[in-house]
């Protein structure tokens, strides 16, 4: 099983670091905390540590990874600026949005990383993870350590109960605090297209650019650009039913706000995302909620309605996706 360290330990956050840079050095990846999801992270111009990240997840090679920056200085390096995107980048980072820009001629972010692509999603996150980086040098590819297209984890009891087998070591960091993951935007001819609702709200980068973003038309139509863009992903293995009015007693139900539905009182478990209807608190609490519900053995999770703005966007969008039938060709699974 993983080792699993707290940087609320003795030696703190320089003992976390240490034991995850000797991990990432033997080209293994580790399990990172971020204010988004925990990361399972390794060195992104490595080909043989981006590999290990793709085997211990069973995730598809054309998927390509999230490479994270310690700055907005180490992303130069590897990616190419236009003036919206740099904008982006003052104005949200460190914090959960990825930009998809093309790649530097000096970058040696390997090619296993942007899955052959001639860009690269980049994001500067907050806290544990940016230390890491700026200490081992390098930027890490790190998409969520979860077995491929599962429910994302918020906490390292989620990784270790998935991944502890396969991996060498859990940094704990304590849940994360927002709970999804970034936004990704990709800014072309001057337009600012979403790849991926996420711990963004769209209105904010709208009124950071002045622009209005160009949304997708559908969840898993557009071409794969950035990872989270497959129609199956986020997925427990109960059914997931979206908009309940209703609830039955083989389903656990997501409720969100201080109204009920009929069957509640029957259903086996019912867990809701903020009886306040407040967005940051369900989005926080979603994914850990799907693997708590998932747990109990339910036929479904049904989930009450949650509206579609702020970071209701983002929850709806791994709702849609949690729901989506399973095994097409060539999804995750």
């Amino acid at each position: 099983m993983a080792r699993v360290i707290s940087i609320g330990d003795e030696g703190g956050v320089a003992a976390a670091i240490a034991a995850a840079i000797t991990v990432l050095a033997a080209r293994r990846p580790v399990a990172i905390p971020t204010e988004t999801v925990y990361g399972l992270a390794a060195d992104a111009t490595d080909p043989a540590a981006i590999t290990s990240i793709y085997e211990t997840k069973g995730r598809p090679r054309f998927n390509p990874l999230i490479c994270h920056m310690a700055d907005l200085a180490m992303a130069e390096r590897h990616a190419v600026f236009d003036p919206i995107s740099r904008k982006l980048a003052e104005v949200f980072w460190p914090g959960p949005l990825t930009l998809v820009l093309p790649l530097s001629k000096a970058s040696d972010i390997h090619a296993l990383a942007t899955a052959g692509l001639d860009s690269v999603g980049i994001r500067v996150p907050l806290g544990f993870t940016a230390s890491l980086i700026r200490a081992y040098g390098k930027p890490l590819a790190a998409p969520s350590a979860n077995s491929s297209g599962l429910v994302s984890p918020t906490t390292a009891a989620h990784v270790d109960a998935d991944l502890g087998g396969r991996i060498d070591l859990v940094v704990d960091g304590g849940p994360c605090p927002v709970g999804v993951e970034s936004t990704i935007v990709k800014v072309e001819g001057g337009r600012v297209r979403l790849l991926r609702p996420g711990g963004v709200p769209v209105e904010a980068i709208e009124a950071a650019t002045g622009l209005a973003v160009e949304r997708p038309k559908a969840a898993g139509t557009a071409a794969i650009e950035a990872p989270g863009m497959m129609a199956s992903h986020y997925a427990p293995r109960a059914g997931v039913r979206l908009n309940a009015t209703e609830v039955f007693s083989d389903e656990a139900l997501l409720a969100f706000g201080s109204g009920g539905i009929t069957g509640m009182d029957d259903a086996r478990l019912v867990l809701n995302l903020s009886a306040d209807g407040d967005l940051s608190e369900a989005a926080t609490h979603l994914f850990a909620y799907l693997k708590q519900a998932d747990a109990t053995g339910v036929v479904g999770i049904a989930v009450m309605p949650i509206p579609d703005t702020g970071l209701g966007e983002a929850i709806n969008d791994r709702l849609v996706r949690a729901a989506a039938p399973r095994g097409l060709e060539g999804e995750e699974q």
